[in-house]
């Protein structure tokens, strides 16, 4: 067993920046990662970061665009916290040594990214994820912040309190991918979970194989709420035959998308008139895949994003990644020739219920990061807004984790009476399936039955589900059912939705959910047994993307990422809400909350979203 005031699960840009604060406030801080922190899906992030530091420019500036990107689904706290604290944690990064691109007078560059009103977004070539990674784990070394990595932690160790929000969260039980171990970790404090996204429900994802969603269904399956799961947003730009993501950094910089008869569609063809190829990614990812649709796309499949009029200098010394990418995964020289682009799953808007301290209804349990909904993006988010996200909402979960007095939060989380319940018609019964919890080697609720001894009970209640998963000797490997729901999730829960196609997904998400009944693992080592984790990963996608695909389902709109052809108008008379979904002991429960638009000093009025 061991003891820690704060855990950090996950070491991503979110994990590292909430140990380090932890750790400042004074707290004994650990970080347990199933990779490397520098292996972590934040160093795939291209693009930049979003922070207001330049005369002429300001947070409030910053916060109205970011409301608009949302479609005014965001909450305004969020939003403003957001807009006020980049500017002072970007500073932090380069006092820290991040090498951030400059001008030649020696300030940071900044480059314009779709939806903005100024060019804000501070970058580090087409590398800033990377950057920034090594940036905050040189900050963990230094301060002998201790990590456990390669350990998957498999749950959340809880009390069983009747109502979540009276639940307590006490630690975690993780496998040590070398060793064969489960043990129990045990957190005095809280637990903060920076899990990344749960980009591995679909089938064409610009996410690494490592974002299952780990943290949402254990904190989902806990009795955290899930936020706007239906919000997901389908980057514009990703390489056709990988999913690689080509960074919206190329059209901050003047790249142009064209359409096989060499039109620029996104003026030509009305999409935005104004911005064009800088227009909100929800726009432009819409536009791509009607170009391909009515028979303008390149082979049917994609579109070109033609960079080779900025000239060889600029390309190598601000998008020099870019060429690499274009040429390993697609033998294409973007200094000569487009590169074929088209939507791919990039990025979930919803996430955990927290507030803006990365509190959850269940105390000591905190989010931060991708897997969190604080709601800062609401119905799409904007590029360049997720890193400074990781380090303002990171830091201020570690802060509050190690005990720190942020203040009221103005942002409510879990079921309460403000509350507006939904009784939808649903085609299959979501949830557990009539799970057999006790032996159960799926999704089974996150809670034990005794207060005393839980993370005991935890680490031998895991020990024995992976016995059971070692020791049967056939029945349906996990990679089967990971293949059938990543597929219908691709084919209905896309960028274009209909009520049908939603209803055939949440038919094939319960089939895969019986089918896990009968999952085992062929590995038969007990030492970095890939899969084993994977298995335990496929039973948390299925969680995922059932709530994912039951807020699509009911969100009867046109919001933001969320496109239903039965409405295609937003709706803010009846949607100006967030849909939340919580386990209820295996049974989901569908319900909504107002969304907050009132900031400080003003209230953010829903208008049109043109570009």
């Amino acid at each position: 067993m061991y003891e820690h005031d704060v855990i950090v699960v996950g070491a991503g840009g979110a994990g590292l920046r909430a140990a380090i604060a932890a750790h400042e406030a004074g707290a004994d801080t650990a970080i347990v990662s199933k990779l490397h922190p520098v292996r972590s899906h934040t160093g795939a992030a291209e693009g930049g970061i979003n922070a207001a530091l330049q005369e002429g420019d300001d947070w409030e500036l910053h916060a109205y665009d970011t409301m608009k990107g949302s479609d005014y689904l965001a909450d305004a706290p969020a939003v403003e916290t957001l807009a006020q604290d980049a500017p002072e944690e970007t500073m932090q990064l380069e006092h820290w040594g991040m090498p951030f691109s400059r001008e030649e007078d020696g300030r940071v560059s900044q480059r314009p990214f779709g939806g903005l009103s100024y060019p804000r977004t501070t970058y580090a070539g087409a590398e800033t994820g990377h950057h920034l990674l090594h940036t905050m784990y040189e900050q963990v070394v230094k301060r002998g912040i201790q990590v456990y990595d390669e350990w998957y932690v498999m749950n959340l160790v809880t009390d069983d309190a009747a109502d979540p929000n009276d639940r307590s969260c006490h630690g975690v039980v993780a496998y040590d991918v070398q060793s064969g171990n489960v043990e129990g970790f045990k957190a005095n404090n809280g637990v903060v979970l920076a899990t990344g996204g749960p980009g591995q429900a679909f089938d064409h994802t610009t996410n690494a194989v490592s974002c299952t969603g780990d943290g949402h269904a254990m904190a989902y399956r806990a009795g955290a709420p899930l936020e706007d799961m239906e919000f997901i947003q389908f980057h514009p730009t990703s390489l056709p035959s990988t999913g690689v993501l080509i960074s919206e950094g190329v059209r901050g910089e003047g790249g142009i998308l064209y359409n096989a008869k060499g039109e620029r569609f996104m003026f030509e063809h009305g999409y935005a008139n104004n911005s064009g190829e800088l227009a909100s990614r929800d726009v432009v990812a819409r536009a791509e895949l009607t170009e391909v649709g009515e028979g303008r796309g390149v082979e049917d499949e994609y579109v070109h994003l033609d960079m080779r009029h900025l000239g060889e200098e600029r390309i190598l010394s601000r998008l020099e990644n870019i060429l690499h990418l274009a040429e390993d995964f697609e033998g294409v020289d973007g200094l000569v020739e487009p590169m074929p682009v088209k939507p791919g799953q990039h990025y979930a808007m919803g996430g955990i219920d927290v507030d803006e301290n990365g509190q959850t209804n269940i105390s000591g349990l905190y989010a931060a990061g991708e897997c969190a909904c604080v709601s800062v993006h609401g119905g799409n988010r904007l590029g360049g807004n997720a890193l400074p996200e990781l380090i303002v909402f990171g830091k201020r979960a570690g802060r509050h984790a190690a005990g720190e007095d942020l203040g009221e939060a103005k942002i409510r989380t879990g079921y309460g009476d403000d509350v507006e319940d939904e009784d939808a018609d649903l085609p299959v019964t979501p949830g557990s399936a009539g799970i057999d919890t006790t032996g159960g080697v799926a999704a089974d609720g996150g809670v034990t039955t005794e207060a005393d001894g839980l993370l005991e009970r935890a680490v031998e209640q895991e020990r024995a589900r992976v016995d059971h998963l070692m020791d049967k000797d056939d029945g349906v490997q996990h990679a089967q059912i990971r293949a059938k729901l990543q597929q219908a999730m691709t084919d209905y829960v896309n960028v274009f939705r209909t009520r049908d196609g939603i209803e055939k997904a949440l038919r094939v998400i319960r089939e895969c959910r019986q089918e896990y009944q009968d999952v085992y693992v062929d590995d038969p080592s007990r030492t970095f047994n890939t899969d084993l984790q994977q298995t335990y990963e496929t039973r948390n996608l299925i969680d995922v993307a059932e709530t994912i695909a039951l807020g699509a389902l009911v969100r009867n709109e046109f919001r933001g990422a969320h496109w239903r052809q039965e409405n295609q108008q937003r709706d803010d008379d009846e949607w100006l809400k967030h849909t939340l979904i919580s386990w209820d002991d295996g049974e989901p429960n569908i319900f909504y909350r107002p969304v907050i638009l009132e900031g400080q000093e003003k209230t953010y009025e829903p208008k049109v979203r043109s570009y």
